[in-house]
């Protein structure tokens, strides 16, 4: 072994130290963490858990009548803003059905249930900030040069460090991330694989993940606006048929990774494509100084010009149908966050992190001289493929 390899290796181990350093400080922080903090969407995110776990997966069900057994009103008891005969949060009447149900979608709730209850909230956040762990500990041993070892390092000790800050905002938040990191992962191995087959199941398998991730926040479905604008641009480009086909199966794959919500939506709201969420979380798009002075002074700005320079970067290296991808799913998400009357810190941080592994694990992956020929723009004569 040269002493180069020998000293890249030693590297790849501090790197990983120094990820398990953060991740053995978040694992005892949250350790600490209890399920009471007096968050309104928290108990309705647990009040989801409690239904599946009382009903199985009639548990989509989240009429307020079904609180017969009074664990929602224990819970909201608990709030600093409880006052005495007050209605549910975080519930909306829908008139197709009659019911005050819950307005979020299920795959939080369907996750925090796979834990004992009263222990389902820090057991949730170690498993994702585990999995998030190995990713960054993949990255970094994936890495070929001083620079790359530095770039995976400090990548994953970020990554990390997020799943308390901002991602405790939000249950939802955290299962996405793992969901991100994963399809980022996938996305840069679709760019550099060009068998057919591979290419068809990896296109699968990411449409899924993108859909499973809409059951964890509806907003999530705009993580897969850069995958269908590139796919359209390619077919529009070339009109093959695999073209199509590659554009058919990530459109179905998503459908099915959504299923639950779509079956919520019509159990609560009365049709699939019917929202549960009030009239506030559903106003058209405007734009608001205040909310863009937000964003701006919000530390997702930082993320945001990061991921959004990265782009530019790889973009200006030849890999242009990664940026196509990547450029143009930022682009959309930003758009609607910024014409959104509401702003939290974790809005943009799923589309930022979805970017961020993409890139680095794109930035990891060996690529031969024939995949190099690939990531260029093609000819008219043959298909623009993904």
């Amino acid at each position: 072994m040269t002493r180069s390899a020998s000293s890249l290796r030693l590297g790849k181990a501090i790197g990983v130290l120094l990820c398990a350093a953060i991740l053995a400080s978040h694992l005892l922080s949250m350790s600490r963490w209890s399920e009471d903090r007096g968050v309104n969407d928290d108990i309705c995110y647990l009040r989801q858990a409690h239904l599946f776990q009382r009903f199985g997966v009639a548990g989509l069900d989240t009429s307020f009548a079904r609180d017969d057994d009074g664990y929602f009103v224990a819970k909201m008891k608990k709030l600093p803003t409880w006052v005495d005969g007050q209605g549910p949060v975080c519930h909306t009447a829908m008139p197709a059905t009659g019911k005050l149900v819950l307005q979020y979608p299920p795959g939080t709730g369907l996750v925090l249930a796979l834990f004992p209850s009263g222990h389902q909230v820090v057991p949730l956040y170690v498993t994702c900030t585990l999995i998030i762990f190995l990713f960054a500990c993949a990255a970094i041993w994936l890495s070929r040069s001083r620079a790359q070892l530095a770039i995976a390092t400090v990548f994953g000790f970020v990554a990390i460090y997020v799943m308390i800050n901002p991602v405790k905002a939000s249950y939802s938040i955290a299962p996405t991330m793992v969901l991100c990191a994963a399809a980022g992962w996938l996305t840069a191995r679709l760019f550099v694989e060009e068998r057919q087959k591979p290419r068809m199941l990896l296109i699968l398998v990411i449409g899924l993940l993108i859909g499973i991730a809409v059951n964890m926040r509806v907003p999530n479905f705009l993580l897969s606006a850069g995958y269908c604008t590139y796919l359209l641009i390619a077919f529009l480009a070339t009109t093959r048929a695999t073209q199509f086909l590659e554009g058919a199966l990530f459109a179905v794959a998503l459908v099915i990774g959504m299923s639950p919500t779509l079956a919520a939506n019509a159990i609560n709201a009365g049709s699939p494509f019917s929202t549960t969420y009030s009239d506030g979380d559903t106003v058209p798009p405007s734009f608001d100084g205040e909310t863009i002075r937000s964003y701006l002074g919000d530390p997702q700005s930082l993320f945001i010009l990061l991921s959004a320079a990265w782009t530019v970067w790889i973009w200006r290296r030849g890999q242009s149908r990664l940026a196509l991808l990547l450029g143009s799913g930022l682009a959309i998400n930003l758009s609607f966050f910024i014409t959104h009357p509401i702003f939290t810190q974790y809005y943009t941080i799923p589309i930022c992190a979805l970017t961020f592994w993409t890139l680095l694990f794109a930035s990891l992956m060996p690529r031969d001289p024939s995949t190099r020929r690939a990531a260029a723009p093609p000819p008219r004569s043959s298909p623009a493929r993904l």
